[in-house]
């Protein structure tokens, strides 16, 4: 078998064979030899909010004259490459790195710069420190990626999905609001509700899950680009932080802001933990409503089927005709997954924060967005092939509406609390409706017993 053709390449503690068609350096070379844990990689997010973290940087030590013309022309070319996903297939390193990630900004200084010296030629010398990570460390480059990609990815895919899950449940509230039901609290039959008004508690879920990651955003703007190594910015001009910062702002329209205090800023995660519990808490809505909608379909005869959910598969493979709530499951396995990806984050917060640097950010990193994109796919699948198929089974919910011994609540205001649970009692051990329990003993006269045992107006208490 012919071995791979390789070149040397070299960097501070000497040489390195590379892979020939790799346009990676010594240092990834390293990482790829000393990292072969998961194989899992940072998301295309990441990649992309590094290469638009380098370009800024470029423009900006040009702007202060710290980078020629030639090397920032090469540099903003390769870096827009980089931005842009064609040069994904170089950025080879596994998440489960050194912990400040600076495996990973060191891919991508190498691979700019690599592909900067192809793109001029190979006649313009262009260093991966000295001109691409220019007035940059790796311990202010990776929080301030990940703060970029989380913000990118939730501003583009997560906002947007969650308003089209909250625009189909809207709608079904609207188009379920006539329709009576029993209510359910403790799994035990409570006083009637509307289809409707179930529905749009699942909206309102969703509507405060906007809210919730809208304001967690305005933690996750806030980036440490320029304390440097250790929060200080040594070896960076004063004023390179909020001018790269702007320039972030004008590629990404997203109003990032310099941290308040860099120490913090590079020392902790908060913003991090604090955003990924706001995710845990949209996860867990998304349980309570995926939940609910497999329960009021489950059937079709021994279950409560008051609603029926679009059929978009085979349920089975040994029972014929079976049909499942797959649809609702498997938000129920991404919101499990989201809770997980919160918990590793919760503890790389708090246990990989050391003076002034937290070691475990790669996968916080890959664990927040991957969160962000499961739940934005999720939402869009959820509201396309199951909430905006579902029909009422209006003569189920009919039937057990008035099947249910709890409308006595509305009797205890005329008749007291005893007779009305003596009524309850003798209706459920008789198998009768209470109506017509309430109407052999003559508790009211019969125009109030239907006007007080009108199911749909105790939906609507004080009308």
């Amino acid at each position: 078998m012919t071995s791979p053709k390789t070149r040397v390449e070299k960097d501070s503690m000497g040489e390195m064979q590379v892979p020939e068609s790799a346009r990676w350096g010594a240092s990834t070379q390293r990482a790829v030899e000393n990292f072969p844990i998961s194989g899992i990689r940072f998301p295309r997010s990441m990649i992309q909010a590094l290469g638009l973290i380098k370009a800024s940087a470029a423009q900006v030590n040009y702007d202060l004259k710290l980078l020629d013309q030639q090397r920032f022309d090469l540099v903003t070319k390769a870096a827009a490459e980089v931005i842009s996903g064609v040069l994904d297939e170089h950025f080879p390193l596994d998440i489960f790195q050194t912990g400040s990630g600076t495996s990973s900004n060191m891919n991508a200084n190498e691979v700019i710069a690599h592909r900067a010296r192809e793109l001029g030629g190979g006649e313009t010398p262009i260093h991966p420190n000295d001109h691409v990570n220019m007035s940059q460390s790796s311990n202010d480059v990776i929080p301030t990626a990940i703060h970029v990609a989380a913000a990118l990815a939730t501003q583009e895919r997560l906002l947007p999905a969650l308003r089209t899950l909250e625009s189909a449940l809207g709608a079904k509230a609207k188009e379920f609001a006539a329709i009576v039901k029993t209510g359910r609290t403790h799994l035990m039959d409570a006083t009637p509700i509307t289809l409707g008004q179930e529905f749009s508690g699942y909206q309102s879920q969703i509507t405060h899950a906007i809210k919730r990651v809208e304001t967690g955003l305005q933690a996750i703007f806030e980036l440490p680009l320029g304390g440097t190594a250790v929060g200080t910015g040594v070896n960076t001009p004063a004023e390179f932080s909020p001018r790269v910062i702007e320039t972030l702002k004008k590629k990404t329209g997203l109003a990032f802001y310099e941290a308040v205090n860099h120490f913090e800023a590079q020392a902790a995660k908060d913003a991090i933990v604090e955003f990924s519990g706001q995710l845990k808490t949209v996860a867990c809505s998304f349980a309570k409503i995926a939940n609910d909608i497999r329960w009021l379909g489950s059937g079709p005869r021994c279950g409560l089927q008051e609603i029926f959910l679009p059929e978009v598969q085979p349920g089975s493979s040994i029972m014929p005709a079976k049909v499942n709530p797959v649809i609702a499951e498997s938000v129920l396995m991404v919101t499990a997954q989201v809770i997980g990806n919160d918990a590793a984050i919760t503890i790389a917060g708090h246990g990989g924060g050391v003076f002034e640097l937290n070691v475990m950010m790669p996968v916080m990193a890959h664990n927040l967005i991957q969160s962000i994109e499961l739940l934005a796919a999720t939402a869009v699948n959820f509201s396309k092939r199951c909430v905006s198929g579902i029909k009422p089974n209006l003569d189920r919910l009919q039937q057990l509406a008035e099947a249910n011994i709890t409308v006595c609540t509305a009797l205890a205001p005329k008749i007291g609390y005893d007779m009305a649970a003596k009524l309850a009692k003798e209706a459920y051990a008789t198998g009768e409706s209470l109506r017509q329990v309430a109407q052999r003993h003559k508790v009211l006269p019969p125009e109030e017993l239907e006007r007080v045992l009108d199911l749909i107006s105790m939906t609507k208490p004080g009308l």
